[in-house]
């Protein structure tokens, strides 16, 4: 019986991933706080033959929440159950999930602020108590079973932390925020991603790719393999700096890391909208984008390296953004029409 192909694709970026991975805390870099952290949680749990105390790790998408996961599963001896925050829809499917552990076991929920409340409630014994209180039939013969728990971690990974509620929030016991990465951090994992991956790549390649990757490992190790491609075909499977950046340009990323829809954003508030300032929604349709995609993909970078400011009244673009299109910064007007702000 043959494969889909949209399967064996699946199965070819889940095997890629897997390999770039790492599985322990040595071969983890960068986060250096988060990860002293966690190894003297994990030291101390280990020491007490206890289960380790339910961790939230929040932060942008991509560095690293899912790894630090199963790092934790890898460190304490257990296993790991994945699942995300909007696939559990009704209380039946989290005590399928809770009931089927075994003593120590690890709870991933990936995007645990995107969980259904109604849901959310039965995590709160569960988390506290270990125990969780079902509803069995409707009406007058409606009674509550409650059903006991091994002793488990649950790891929350959120990008949005603002969303999680305040009694979910109170019973982390250890909440750790991920921050973006330094270019030096990111030649490290790019180096490290390349031997795995089989292909010779000099320091100062590594370095080209880390500065374009936006502080992000894996879009790193997603520029990785797009200039692994251009390396085989074109450079005799190495690559330099040249190289990397020569491949990089034809994926038209520059060298400060912005792409296409970055540069279409900046383009579209300067040209279109004499700098701003402009509200989200009318950046998102001029864009032809989501302004859920560009609140939380695009603008948090472009607002950190300093081309994009985040007002009251809308969104304006900085005097490095104007130099970045080689334009002269123009004086920010006074007032623009309300509907431009909407």
């Amino acid at each position: 019986m043959h494969e889909r192909p949209s399967e064996t694709l699946n199965q070819r970026n889940a095997s890629f991933d897997n390999r770039l991975r790492p599985t322990r805390f040595d071969d983890f870099v960068g986060q250096q706080k988060v990860r002293d952290r966690l190894l003297l949680a994990v030291e101390a749990a280990r020491q007490r033959q206890e289960a380790l105390d339910h961790v939230l790790l929040s932060g942008p998408p991509g560095l690293g929440k899912t790894t630090l996961a199963f790092i934790l599963g890898e460190a304490m001896g257990v296993h790991v159950k994945t699942t995300s925050g909007p696939v559990i829809d009704k209380p039946g499917d989290l005590a399928g999930l809770l009931t089927s552990l075994e003593p120590g076991d690890i709870v991933f929920i990936d995007e645990i602020h995107r969980m259904q409340r109604t849901v959310e409630e039965y995590l709160y014994s569960a988390m506290e108590d270990f125990v969780i209180d079902i509803m069995i039939d409707q009406g007058p013969n409606a009674r509550s079973v409650r059903l006991e728990l091994p002793r488990f971690t649950l790891v929350g990974a959120t990008t949005r932390s603002g969303l999680i509620s305040s009694p979910l929030r109170s019973r982390f016991g250890l909440s750790n925020r991920l921050d973006y990465y330094s270019v030096a951090d990111l030649c490290q994992i790019v180096t490290r991603s390349a031997a795995r991956l089989e292909v010779a790549v000099e320091p100062e390649g590594a370095r080209e790719i880390a500065a374009r990757a936006r502080g992000t490992p894996r879009i790193a190790n997603n520029l990785l393999r797009r200039v692994r491609d251009f390396a085989q075909v074109r450079a005799g499977n190495r690559i330099t700096r040249e190289v990397a950046a020569e491949a990089l340009a034809l994926l038209e990323i520059d060298p400060q890391g912005l792409d296409e829809m970055d540069i279409r954003i900046l383009e579209t508030l300067v040209h279109k909208f004499g700098g701003g300032p402009v509200g989200l929604n009318t950046v998102a349709v001029a864009v032809g984008e989501e302004p859920d995609t560009i609140e939380e993909v695009y603008e948090p970078f472009l607002i950190q390296e300093g081309f994009l400011e985040r007002t009251p009244k809308g969104r304006v673009a900085t005097a490095l953004c104007y130099r970045r299109l080689g334009l002269t910064p123009a004086a920010r007007p006074a007032e623009l029409p309300l509907d431009s702000l909407r």
